[in-house]
């Protein structure tokens, strides 16, 4: 399985090709499909370009890339999003259209209440479990692991040099996940490099503007589709 993630707390400062608004986020999840991206991540935004919870944010992202793309689509439930806990708890059981799956950062206070309102809404649950945090220790003691879509395992290390070695002692402190299937990604200049050992090890990654401005070359990326499909080439030797 190959994600892409279209945009992430990215916005305007970053270029014109990062996708703010539902319809340009409609648009750039049909290119990367068209391109073979199997799922869908995305961040909502506000009109002035903020992540957001609201279920009317939501609501119009999730309704105009459906509109587009036949594919699983899921959010984020971000702490930068809504930084209080309850405040975050109450907008997503607000939320008036669901996605398929929504990630869960293991390490942010309140996402075991979290996740298991979204698995109470029929929402599957991504847990986000970063290198460089607790998470996988958490989420080793959680009774709602063995419930969970998937583990979304991210390498935080932007290094190129060292992103690998990260990735392998997360998977390592991961133990077996409860069993469930790992997506494993890095970013930025770790986003390449991780992505490979993914496909080297057989497991499910994703790709796009979120986790990466730039082509496995070092030239900057035009947009997801072009992301994707560089992804999907991910078995030749990189630069």
């Amino acid at each position: 399985m190959v994600q892409v993630c279209l945009n992430g707390r990215r916005g305007a400062a970053d270029g014109s090709m990062i996708p703010l608004s539902p319809q340009a986020l409609a648009e750039s999840a049909a290119e990367a499909f068209a391109a073979g991206a199997t799922d869908v991540h995305v961040h909502p935004k506000t009109p002035c370009g903020q992540d957001s919870l609201s279920p009317r944010v939501v609501a119009a992202t999730l309704i105009a890339i459906r509109a587009r793309v036949p594919v699983p689509v899921g959010v984020t439930t971000g702490a930068w999003a809504e930084p209080d806990p309850a405040a975050r708890l109450r907008q997503v059981l607000d939320w008036t259209v669901l996605p398929d799956h929504a990630s869960v950062n293991w390490h942010e206070p309140g996402a075991e209440e979290l996740a298991a309102a979204l698995l109470r809404l029929g929402v599957g649950v991504e847990a986000g479990i970063w290198s460089g945090t607790d998470g996988a220790a958490r989420f080793a003691r959680s009774p709602l692991g063995p419930r969970a879509l998937r583990v979304l395992a991210e390498v935080t290390d932007p290094d190129p040099a060292t992103a690998e070695e990260s990735a392998r002692a997360l998977l390592a402190g991961l133990g077996g996940a409860h069993g469930r299937p790992v997506l494993l990604h890095g970013e930025d200049g770790g986003a390449w490099p991780v992505l490979r050992l993914a496909a080297r090890l057989g497991l499910a990654t994703r790709i796009g503007l979120e986790d990466t401005l730039l082509l496995p070359d070092g030239r900057r990326a035009v947009s997801n589709g072009q992301l994707v499909a560089e992804g999907l080439r991910r078995d030749e030797p990189g630069p």
